[in-house]
């Protein structure tokens, strides 16, 4: 049986990418030499790794337990290849990957409290919508993810092993409206009033779903501006360009111009946010990286 590196790199790209086609894209290659890699790989395993399901690609049982060994075997090729380099890093790296508007306030707020902690811990982070970075937790390109949830506060994924998640916030959903808003001259917004809005919203996608519109309003939401940038989308809020949901954990960020306000009627609009990990052992830099997540976390949510 012969397992070539790059058919493991082509195995773990598409585990976390979830299709040949954006494997390919990421990885510079052809579909064709995506499909040819993955085929190869089963035909020295004798078992699929993959199975084709129509929007994209799920690893079988089997893939799985591939994958895991996989990611251990191209972790130390590439610490090999770093240390013959002289490139080897002076502390442990912890790859850490978050949801958009993570990167706001949670994110930088953690990772400068880290700098003066812990200077020798080294940590990359990568931004993803939530099933995205799941994948990548996954596939071990990911040491912890942190992920927005919403009711009804299901697992992150069905997969196996069981995912190991922490909640380290939660709090209820709130709207961010101009403050010349006709909304704004209350302490609290009626659901009703919000309907008709013209709302700032983060395009879906697969496995997503739309962000920055109250959830539950019925019919087609009023999208005005469609942006990922959360922080384009206050900004869009204070000129007066439309409102949008906000979690308070945001108020840090809030620019001038704008009332953070709590919804009245309908059903509590709670969200969490967790830190996911692959199960079993883990070094002390990642416990490290996910303690100052939480304390930070702590910090800026409002009581």
């Amino acid at each position: 049986m012969d397992l070539s590196v790059a058919g493991m790199r082509v195995l773990r790209e598409v585990a976390e990418r979830g299709s040949f086609t954006a494997a390919a894209s990421a990885l510079g290659y052809t579909q064709s030499a995506v499909s040819r890699q993955i085929a190869a790989l089963e035909s020295a395993l004798g078992v699929g790794v993959f199975e084709r399901q129509r929007t994209g690609v799920r690893l079988t049982p089997a893939g799985r337990a591939v994958l895991r060994h996989a990611t251990v075997a191209l972790d130390e090729i590439d610490a090999a290849v770093r240390a013959v380099r002289g490139r080897a890093p002076a502390g442990q790296t912890v790859r850490l990957g978050a949801y958009p508007s993570a990167g706001a306030v949670l994110l930088p707020r953690a990772l400068a409290a880290l700098r003066r902690t812990h200077p020798e811990i080294e940590v990359s982070t990568r931004e993803a919508s939530t099933p995205a970075l799941v994948r990548a937790v996954r596939a071990g390109s990911l040491d912890l993810a942190v992920l927005a949830s919403a009711p009804p506060f299901r697992a992150p994924d069905t997969e196996t092993p069981e995912l190991v998640v922490e909640v380290i916030s939660e709090s209820d959903l709130h709207v961010a409206v101009p403050a010349n808003h006709p909304l704004a001259l209350d302490d609290v917004i009626d659901v009703e009033s919000l309907r008709g809005q013209r709302w700032i919203a983060s395009p879906s996608g697969a496995g997503e779903v739309l962000l920055g519109v109250w959830p539950g309003l019925g019919g087609r939401p009023r999208v005005a501006h469609s942006t990922r940038d959360w922080l384009a989308k206050l900004q869009l809020v204070a000129a007066g360009c439309g409102i949008t949901t906000v979690p308070l954990s945001m108020l840090p960020a809030m620019p001038e111009g704008i009332r953070v306000l709590p919804v009245r009627g309908g059903p509590r609009e709670t969200r969490r946010v967790l830190v996911a990990r692959l199960p079993g052992r883990r070094s002390v830099a990642p416990r490290i990286v996910q303690e100052a997540l939480r304390a930070t976390a702590d910090a800026v949510e409002p009581r």
